[in-house]
């Protein structure tokens, strides 16, 4: 893949990468396209990374359908698909890992503590293999987006990372590949995290700022699901992830929800540009 790469860029080329765990999507192929449009060639990377995954997780269930992937990307005319075995990327020996700190160690990170390094190693593994000059991460991993931006800044990477807005299904559910796991009762009632959402859209349009009393509306539209419990509702400063008690003028902020069915856990996001005398949302 290296090898290729700097031979296109010894052409004069320009390589988007959509870095991705397979299993694809509308939302995956909207960063695909969003690549296409602004770079010569485009790169994807299907690899479910078990540096991400800690014992209790999901990693041998994850769906993995690389033939589908592979029908999907050919119709979208992707130039490359790099699809590594676990073995080029972590051989005997591999002992060197990327960690960002702070923004590593809240709200996902007390969570799930080795995801985020595993993410990161991973992501800058990619980074090298690929030669890119753009890359490009989606909005409803967040915090991890945000993470691998500081990342590439931190180490002066030589490339572009790029956040793009979350891709729904037509009843506001965010795609995930995990979607695929909810029963047809949970599926139902997994709509209640994006109109949680909504709601909190709804309080900051007609400006009630008070972080507790959006998170109280937003437990009490979540409380109608049976199939499953909120892992956490957080607003947080959009840089730091630290968790705050009133939106204010002059800041970048998120609304994050966890939330859990069964084994399934889903997150999603509301992001609060407030820069400006009106506060914007997506």
């Amino acid at each position: 893949m290296q090898s290729i790469a700097k031979n296109l860029k010894r052409e004069g080329k320009s390589l988007g990468l959509v870095p991705t765990m397979g299993f694809l999507h509308e939302g995956h192929i909207s960063l695909v396209r969003g690549s296409k449009a602004a770079n010569d060639v485009t790169i994807v990377s299907i690899f479910v990374n078990p540096a991400q995954f800690a014992p209790n997780e999901d990693f041998n269930r994850y769906p993995r359908d690389l033939e589908r992937d592979k029908k999907i990307l050919e119709n979208e005319n992707v130039d490359y698909i790099f699809a590594p075995e676990a073995a080029d990327i972590y051989p005997p020996g591999f002992s060197t890992y990327i960690t960002v700190e702070e923004l590593s160690n809240v709200i996902e990170g007390e969570i799930r503590p080795i995801h985020f390094k595993g993410v990161t190693t991973i992501v800058n593994i990619l980074f090298n293999a690929t030669l890119a000059d753009n890359a490009y991460f989606g909005q409803k991993d967040a915090q991890q987006a945000t993470i691998l931006a500081k990342m590439a800044a931190d180490q002066c990477a030589p490339i572009k990372v790029h956040i793009e807005p979350i891709v729904r299904e037509t009843d506001g559910l965010a795609l995930s590949s995990r979607n695929i796991y909810l029963s047809s009762e949970e599926r139902s009632e997994a709509v209640l995290i994006s109109q949680s959402l909504k709601i909190a859209k709804e309080f900051i349009e007609i400006g009630k700022y008070d972080c507790a009393v959006i998170i109280k509306a937003m437990q009490k539209h979540l409380s109608g699901a049976k199939t499953g419990l909120p892992d956490y509702i957080k607003i947080v400063n959009a840089k730091t992830f630290h968790s705050i008690d009133k939106i204010e003028q002059g800041g970048e902020y998120f609304i994050l929800v966890a939330f859990k069915f069964g084994k399934t856990r889903l997150i999603d996001n509301l992001y609060i540009d407030y820069r400006e005398e009106i506060p914007v949302m997506q």
